[in-house]
């Protein structure tokens, strides 16, 4: 992907119309930020796990 903005779609058989990507890298950095935020105002193992899930996700993430 050259930027965040532009999706990469794709043609699915089944569907036979093209298809956006779940998340862009951009909502997908945004989404880390709110796991994070749920992991320092819920000190509960929720929050412990967001935490962790934020973490797994950001190192999937491209290089800006």
């Amino acid at each position: 992907m050259d930027t965040d903005e532009q999706a990469v779609t794709g043609d699915y058989p089944e569907a036979g119309e093209p298809r956006l990507p779940l998340l862009t890298a951009a909502e997908a950095r945004d989404a880390v930020g709110y796991m994070r935020l749920l992991e320092s105002l819920d000190l509960t193992p929720r929050g412990q796990a967001a935490g962790q899930l934020a973490a797994d996700l950001a190192r999937r993430l491209p290089a800006d």
